[in-house]
């Protein structure tokens, strides 16, 4: 791992995520709001570290909140998103031809990243505020599994 990756971890106290890499809450807003469907809160806003090291995924995934993800620093970060029937791909990284530091995906989207080299830092800001119950790995959903893997079988080092 790259040293100042491994730093990283230490300093911000990231630990293991269960679709890869390693994460730390930084703020969970206090406020709460009402979702439309569902008759259950959550919390308004939440915002985490997220970080993948060199041969770390974010393996695909969907959260129930639209999510907006920051780049920090690092490598760029290849975020892959399935909205509605249409692959997007973004490069987030400093801002130059072809990247963004800044991308959202959609709630419900299934998705994954990947860093571009040895390590990358971003943040992810949920709303309404990300809950674990809210989270899905795409190999716990066989027939989604199936149906992304055969749609997109370029992209089986994110399975």
């Amino acid at each position: 791992m790259h040293p100042r990756a491994a730093e990283l971890i230490h300093t911000l106290a990231l630990r293991p995520h269960p679709e890869g890499g390693h994460f730390a809450e930084v703020f969970k807003s206090p406020h709460l709001v009402h979702r439309m469907h569902g008759d259950d809160s959550r919390s308004a806003l939440t915002t985490i570290y997220f970080l993948l090291a060199e041969g770390e995924r974010s393996r695909w995934h969907q959260v129930a909140s639209d999510e907006v993800w920051h780049y920090y620093e690092g490598d760029p970060l290849e975020l892959i998103w399935e909205e509605q029937v249409e692959l997007r791909r973004v490069q987030l990284g400093p801002v130059a031809m072809g990247r963004e530091p800044v991308a959202i995906v959609p709630a419900g989207s299934w998705q994954a990243a990947r860093t571009l080299g040895a390590y990358t830092l971003v943040g992810c800001t949920v709303a309404p505020g990300f809950e674990f119950r809210d989270f899905v790995l795409l190999g716990d959903v066989p027939a989604e599994f199936a149906r992304v893997r055969a749609l997109y079988p370029e992209l089986a080092d994110y399975f």
